[in-house]
């Protein structure tokens, strides 16, 4: 009983605190059990011929059948983790057994902030991956050896693209572990991978240009315009034809109409439907009552500084503020929505929802501002919530730091369903 509770211990709490001890360890802990089911599951179905056959010990064709792709830094122990199961497990030669892992592994980052950059202390990775941490520790005595030899007397270089940092204490450094034991490294928008390149991660561009590329982010119309927007879906198969389900290109086609008033009104009948659906949804599910008649202004993306939900609440205030002072003001009137959750020990961003929360009671029990401004804070925001906002919104409010947002997907999601946007210089 007690090795069970402490096995499932480990998925008990999604997202545990990792600004202590504990939380730390339970986070490599939970990060490790994945990696190791999926390189041991990946290992099963490939030396399975059948399934009552032999196993197949031929790994020349690897890396043909398998690619396995590191979503930020996250799933780093994946790396050693193959190293173990192909030397220690299946015998193989070190040496072979890196090629393999070299080719089948690339690596995309998403984002410069340092949470997706993760540093873990040594001691920690010791307690928990002892055998993973030997193997990183030879991993990077390799790749320092092959620096020294071809960057002569630069210890300078050495130490920075080092796996390992010692400033105080030894902590690993996943995103360089990723780097060196992968084939391919990708940034998500044209100016994230030239950031990459130019800057972050610019010593591993000068030594492998050629495993640097850039693979933009998108999102699917599928399930953003044709499963969740239905009446625009139906309006855009009549005037461009089923095609563009398939072959979102044929989205341009839609200019023709840009002078049109008839097919303009039926836009922004469209527009009404889904703020009327969005205004019902909200009252039904979170017992909130919004006017469909007003603009609704939306910021929907997890709760952190860099995204700066703390600037539009510094917006709000200041249209309260007008409110106050000239309540005939001739101003939009409008319903301010932000959603989004924050870290567990993100303190900082838990005191962002609070101050949101505190500045929605104030205005919305002022009875000289109701009639031009409102604020909702859209609790548990989610995937399926996501689905009734995005096609009722008027306006999306993009605006994290600038070079902060790597190439954020829900300014796409608004974008599919039509709203008001500001062309970016």
């Amino acid at each position: 009983v007690l090795h069970r509770n402490i096995a499932e211990n480990i998925a008990r709490v999604l997202y545990p605190k990792d600004n202590k001890f504990e939380g730390k360890e339970l986070r490599l802990k939970q990060e490790y059990m994945l990696v190791s089911a999926a390189c041991q599951d990946i290992l099963r179905r490939y030396q399975m011929v059948d399934e009552h056959g032999p196993r197949r010990k031929d790994f020349s064709q690897f890396h043909e059948k398998v690619a396995i792709q590191l979503n930020d830094t996250h799933p780093s122990m994946a790396i050693p983790e193959m190293m173990r199961l192909l030397v220690d497990i299946e015998g193989m030669d070190w040496n072979q057994a890196w090629e393999i892992v070299r080719k089948c592994f690339a690596y995309t980052n998403h984002t410069v902030l340092p949470e997706a950059l993760e540093l873990w202390p040594a001691d920690i990775v010791a307690n928990v991956l002892p055998r993973h941490l030997d193997i990183i520790f030879k991993l990077n005595q390799d790749f320092c050896d092959m620096l020294r030899e071809k960057y002569p007397g630069d210890g300078g270089r050495v130490y920075r693209m080092s796996m390992f940092n010692d400033e105080g204490f030894k902590k690993l450094n996943t995103a360089h572990l990723c780097i060196v034991g992968s084939h391919k490294v990708n940034g998500v928008a044209a100016i994230h991978s030239e950031l990459l390149k130019n800057s972050v991660f610019r010593d591993f561009y000068e030594l492998w240009p050629e495993k640097f590329c850039n693979k933009t982010n998108g999102v699917t119309p599928r399930r953003w315009l044709k499963l969740c927007n239905p009446a625009l879906s139906k309006f855009l198969t009549e005037k461009l034809g089923e095609e563009w389900v398939v072959d979102f290109d044929r989205i341009k086609d839609l200019k023709k109409f840009i002078d049109d008033e008839e097919v303009l009104q039926e836009l922004t009948k469209i527009k009404d439907q889904n703020k009327l659906k969005l205004s019902n949804y909200l009252f039904h599910t979170l017992n909130v009552e919004v006017n469909p008649n007003t603009m609704f202004d939306i910021q929907v993306k997890r709760i952190h500084e860099y995204k700066r939900q703390l600037l539009n609440v510094l917006h709000i205030m200041t249209m309260y503020n007008r409110v106050r002072k000239d309540p005939r003001i001739n101003m939009v009137a409008r319903t301010v929505m932000i959603g989004g959750k924050a870290a567990p020990g993100y303190h900082k961003a838990k005191l962002i929802i609070n101050l949101i929360n505190c500045v929605a009671r104030k205005i919305n029990n002022d009875p000289v501002a109701i009639a031009k401004l409102k604020v909702v804070f859209l609790t548990n925001y989610r995937v399926t919530f996501a689905e009734h906002i995005f096609p009722g919104a008027d306006l999306s409010q993009q605006i994290s730091t600038a070079g902060t947002e790597a190439s954020g997907t829900g300014n796409m999601k608004f974008m599919v369903c039509l709203h008001y946007c500001v062309e970016s210089n």
